[in-house]
């Protein structure tokens, strides 16, 4: 048996109009991998932001090692060996690698010989970092690295992961996953986040599951399906989406041999980009983090500006064009980002809806915007998909990351485009959420919209894609039906065998 190491009882946290967490009450052993889950606005982020003193319950206590734990700030979490792994990044743009691990550290060594440590930790557990790079020029898988890294140089007795694994390849997973089986061998407990279920049912020992506030289960994830915890987690039944085969329409949008540099010192560049997607059809592109992801969705929204014939819509030169001038033709693009590129985390849900629908929902006129009807579209937004909030006068950043990628996924559908292009569309939200996203992309693209896909979730791009190709180095594979290709096809894609088969010529 596992002698307790963190004991929670009773925990109740109250906000206006929300019961976050009422009355949890659970343990997590010496050593264990004690999963975490919950479909978003059950109450996780709640629940960990107590344990690592971001939050104050209302009632309840926690002990750890047997002693009463009521941290008043992280800093005092960290000196009582609770570290954490946010969901969104915690760092600075303006500082490298090594500068924003230190401010994570109560006592952090000098530099050079923090940096040196940072190259040894992070080659060990292959995630690559160079503790010279400045944070705002890192790829958001990068930007987990930095993350994951500075808490294995704590030395944590607990180690909090939320939502680890998201932007990482299956490779780094697995040796991600190899690292916590030795720190859990090693006596360090481990509270894992995760919509990941096979990765759930892979790594920990233990389940608490949480709905609504409530907790409603404790199970050995090991001894259950995925569909079983996630049906736990949404207390109903999950069907996948489903999508009948049919003809895809004209071309929608193109790119023909375009190269263009990436706008950040570190990044990566475009080089050759050829695909077309026509009227109807979903196309996924896959790729480990940092090979262009970033760069092709900046130079199709029109963050990125080409030159103008490179890109067409409908036949239409846009590759001059800006952002705005895009949507109002009927290109619209929800980036990976979502707290900051995707969404203004200081603005309400209301100005959210009006940065990027006010050209093509006409929400202001005479240079006065209309807020009643700004409103009513956002509140529209939030009813169709399930945004849990009190209402769109709540600012982005109070909600939960998987109600918010809702909101900004049903923003863009909601304009009815004639192309969309996501990115991570699923990242970090649960399996009932994800299974939303997925169908309502489905649902646009049958109404004769292209949709483009980027996605490290290879399974969720063989679940939505007609088409597929693969991002390494800047280069774009040639695109391939998506329907018979083997994960051994697309491993060798994304490692750059660009030449493995011939084009897939679509219908025209």
């Amino acid at each position: 048996m596992r002698q307790p190491l963190l004991r929670l009882e009773g925990l109740t946290k109250a906000y206006p109009g929300v019961l976050a967490n009422d009355d949890i009450s659970f343990e997590i052993g010496e050593g264990q991998v004690h999963a975490l889950l919950g479909e978003n606005g059950a109450g996780k982020s709640t629940l960990v932001k107590m344990i690592y003193g971001l939050v104050k319950p209302d009632n309840g206590q926690m002990t750890l090692h047997g002693q009463p734990f009521a941290p008043s700030q992280p800093s005092e979490a960290r000196q009582k060996g609770v570290a954490m792994v946010f969901q969104h990044f915690s760092l600075f743009d303006a500082l490298d690698v090594a500068e924003n691990v230190a401010l994570g550290m109560e006592n952090p060594p000098p530099l050079r010989d923090l940096a040196k440590r940072i190259r040894d930790v992070s080659e060990e557990y292959g995630l690559p970092l160079d503790p010279g790079r400045l944070v705002g020029d890192l790829s958001a898988g990068e930007r987990q690295r930095v993350e994951i890294v500075r808490c294995l140089l704590q030395d944590p007795k607990l180690l909090i992961m939320d939502e680890p694994t998201s932007v990482l390849t299956p490779q780094e997973v697995e040796i991600l996953f190899r690292t916590l089986r030795q720190l859990s061998r090693e006596g360090t407990a481990i509270l894992y986040i995760s919509h990941k279920l096979e990765e759930i049912r892979a790594l920990c020992d233990e389940a608490t599951i949480l709905r609504g506030g409530k907790k409603v289960a404790t199970c050995d994830p090991r001894e259950k399906t995925a569909r079983e915890l996630a049906e736990l987690m949404v207390g109903q039944v999950l069907t996948p989406p489903e999508r009948p085969a049919k003809d895809t329409g004209t071309v929608v949008l193109s790119v023909e041999n375009l190269s263009l540099k990436s706008n950040h010192p570190f990044g990566t560049s475009l080089k050759d980009i050829s695909f077309q997607l026509h009227a109807g059809e979903v196309m996924g592109i896959a790729g480990v983090a940092g090979n262009g992801q970033d760069e092709l969705l900046l130079m199709l929204s029109g963050e990125l500006v080409s030159p103008r014939d490179r890109v067409q819509l409908k036949g239409q030169p846009i590759g001059h064009l800006g952002p705005n001038a895009r949507r109002k033709l009927g290109l619209v693009a929800a980036p990976e980002e979502r707290l900051g590129h995707a969404a203004a985390p200081d603005m309400s849900l209301t100005s959210n809806a009006l940065l990027s629908a006010v050209g093509r929902k006409r929400l202001a006129r005479s240079g006065f915007i209309d807020w009643p009807t700004t409103e009513a579209f956002a509140r529209e937004i939030i009813e169709r998909f399930d945004v849990r909030t009190p209402g769109p006068h709540v600012l982005a950043r109070a909600l939960s990351g998987g109600n918010l990628q809702k909101f900004v996924i049903g923003r863009e559908i909601e304009l009815n485009p004639d192309v969309i292009i996501v990115n991570q569309p699923t990242w970090g939200v649960d399996a009932s959420a994800a299974a939303f996203i997925r169908q309502a992309l489905l649902d646009l693209a049958d109404k004769g919209a292209g949709v483009l896909v980027i996605s490290q979730d290879l399974d969720e791009l063989l679940e939505v894609a007609d088409s597929f190709a693969a991002l390494n180095e800047g280069r774009l594979t040639k695109v391939r039906p998506a329907k018979g290709l083997t994960v051994e096809e697309i491993g060798l894609m994304m490692g750059g065998a660009h030449d493995m088969h011939p084009a897939h010529e679509a219908a025209e």
